[in-house]
């Protein structure tokens, strides 16, 4: 016997299913057949079950099935604990972009009516800088640096609250790379259960993309490491052992994100042991 979405097909003939979309979406979850067993059909196979009258119905019927599918899939996806942490991360990345842009312009508005204006000014911090340029400009000027500085105040709000939002969505990565981190790792993936199904190799150069296309293009060195990078203990790592410390730290990680995703609880005894054999790691022999 033959089992589709609209019916079970067998030598006596065919038996139609019946029920609206969501009837038919627990069924299809329920039918499990293996390729070499599979045989296809096409919309008269449902015709002869009685389903449906004509290849309009039958792609009316089909329709709604996809879109119901489809908009059981985004609600599920949206519902899921990772959801609003992702939205947080790619926030705090589109202000850096739109602050680091204002920046730039009102920079290059400031030496247009300031020519005395020195190039060493402009490695200061925003901190220092955009005070030094606020003072003598014109209204317009000053409101377009107190909306930058404002943006400054939302970012670091932003990502305090990312940081604490992660501690509690994957406390696990969170406790090995720190909150803010463990979230843009997990926004890189594109999701929580993605990131638990990756392996150490792939957790690795997550963020790397433009490095790993080059190697693969360009025969260039390959990365040793993405955003895990961002960590302090890649990053202060010496030169020599920076690529073992990221290749023992992703392999941990990898693992710390199952723990998140199916005990969603900190397991206080791997990340002692976790972050021990990093610490090994980093040491020169």
């Amino acid at each position: 016997m033959q089992s589709y979405w609209f019916g079970d097909i067998d030598e006596t003939g065919c038996t139609p299913y019946r029920g609206g979309p969501e009837a038919l979406a627990k069924r299809l979850e329920t039918i499990k057949i293996s390729p070499d067993r599979f045989i296809p059909f096409d919309w008269r196979n449902a015709g002869s079950c009685s389903f449906t009258r004509d290849r309009g119905e039958y792609i009316r019927k089909l329709r709604e099935l996809c879109f119901y599918l489809s908009e059981a899939g985004i609600t599920r996806q949206y519902e899921s604990r990772d959801a609003e942490p992702l939205q947080m991360v790619r926030t705090l990345d589109q202000l850096d972009e739109v602050s680091n842009v204002l920046t730039e312009r009102a920079l290059e508005w400031h030496r247009i009516t300031n020519p005395g204006f020195s190039r060493k000014y402009l490695h200061l911090p925003k901190q220092k800088l955009l005070p030094m340029m606020k003072r003598g400009g014109s209204p317009a000027f000053r409101q377009i640096i107190n909306e930058i500085e404002n943006l400054a105040a939302a970012r670091t709000a932003l990502m305090k609250e990312v940081s604490r939002r992660a501690d509690e969505v994957v406390p696990n990565c969170s406790a090995l790379l720190g909150g803010l981190v463990a979230a843009r790792l997990v926004s890189q993936a594109g999701s929580l259960a993605t990131l638990s199904r990756l392996p150490g190799s792939s957790i690795q150069v997550l963020g790397a993309r433009t490095a790993l296309f080059s190697h693969m293009r360009g025969g260039t060195p390959p990365p040793k490491h993405g955003i895990i990078f961002q960590h302090r203990r890649v990053h202060n790592a010496p030169k020599e052992v920076r690529g073992k410390v990221a290749r023992v730290l992703a392999a941990k990680l990898a693992i710390a994100a199952r723990l998140d995703l199916y005990r969603q609880e900190l397991a206080p005894e791997f990340i002692e042991a976790a972050q021990a054999a990093v610490d090994n790691a980093g040491r020169v022999t």
